[in-house]
């Protein structure tokens, strides 16, 4: 297990230095490298989480250690698809990075259960564990495209057109890979919440409890929804909807990680949202 976990960050290692090669040189050797070290440490890491899945009998989110794993594999999933939608090569030195900085942070977290295993045999809690890890990645991507089309817009309004225009895709492009990212993210998000009620009425009896991560978590899910609305509604997109991304995902973070570590209840880190 150790030597497939030192691969799959070894792999992503690679790609991220490939990535932020091919941002400075911008030959096309180096970012179909980069890719394709990215999707061989998706393989590796599939293969690590399932390897988790058949040693436990679960899903392997039961500790730190675990969602680390869980969320960079679902980060690199979420990466592949929006990438085969938008090629937004660009996106892929935000994404490695991010996936190695958690394969990193995660091989330095000790993997002892911090729960009980039979938790994990609910089809709502797996439900609602997939859909929430799913869409944290692609809300964690909508942030680092927010940031893109910040750098972008900045240089073109600047007209310092420079290191950054030649290198990042036009406004509109960045724009429509946001809101989708953002659109998915939310969609999973409300699944997440909905299968999450659904197994709290089963385990403690009601669907809501007032857990600091419950709270926290809808008050997420009410800022995108507020994003949403107003880019259907009143129009904003562009720079507005590029920061509300940014700011979304700090929240995203802190219900993620802040929450478990600074707020007591009965959510564990294992959970996510």
């Amino acid at each position: 297990m150790q030597i497939l976990t030192l691969a799959t960050i070894a792999a992503y290692l690679l790609s991220t230095a490939g990535y932020l090669a091919f941002l400075f040189l911008q030959r096309r050797a180096l970012r179909q490298a980069a890719l394709a070290l990215l999707g061989l440490g998706f393989v590796a890491h599939t293969v690590l989480l399932a390897a988790g899945v058949i040693e436990s009998g679960h899903l392997p989110v039961h500790n730190l250690h675990g969602t680390l794993l869980v969320a960079g594999w679902a980060v690199t999933g979420v990466f592949l698809i929006i990438y085969g939608r938008y090629r937004l090569q660009v996106l892929g030195v935000y994404a490695a990075s991010l996936v190695l900085a958690l394969l990193i942070a995660a091989s330095l977290c000790p993997g002892a259960p911090a729960a009980d295993k039979t938790i994990f045999n609910s089809f709502w809690l797996i439900s609602h564990i997939v859909a929430v890890f799913l869409g944290d990645a692609a809300l964690a991507l909508a942030c680092g495209i927010g940031i893109l089309y910040l750098l972008q817009e900045n240089t073109i309004k600047t007209k310092h057109h420079g290191f950054f225009f030649r290198r990042l895709p036009s406004l509109d492009r960045l724009d429509a890979a946001g809101y989708a990212c953002i659109a998915t993210g939310f969609a999973l998000l409300t699944i997440g919440l909905v299968t999450g009620f659904v197994y709290a009425r089963a385990v403690w009896g009601r669907f809501w409890s007032a857990d600091p991560k419950e709270i926290w978590s809808v008050i997420t899910w009410l800022i995108y929804a507020a994003l949403l609305h107003q880019r259907l509604t009143v129009g904003w997109r562009g720079r507005r909807s590029a920061v509300m991304a940014i700011v979304g995902f700090a929240m995203v973070l802190f219900t993620f990680f802040g929450v478990n570590f600074m707020l007591k209840g009965h959510h564990g880190v294992f959970t996510g949202q």
